[in-house]
């Protein structure tokens, strides 16, 4: 099992653990594995926030 699906399955198991039951649990689910996921995928180094802090990583 690769990093990106270890931090997708440990954030839907805290969505779990932290709500249960409902539309409003199925939703904080959603973004605890969403946040899950973009954590593992930053530990990866898939994923670039580069653009969004402004920096570049080459300069001109």
């Amino acid at each position: 099992m690769n990093t990106t699906a270890l931090g997708l399955m440990t954030g839907l198991a805290l969505g779990f653990a932290a709500a249960f039951g409902g539309f409003s649990a199925f939703l904080l689910v959603a973004v605890f594995g969403a946040l899950g996921l973009a954590a593992a995928r930053i530990i990866e180094g898939k994923l670039d926030l580069s653009a969004l802090t402004g920096r570049a990583s080459s300069r001109r």
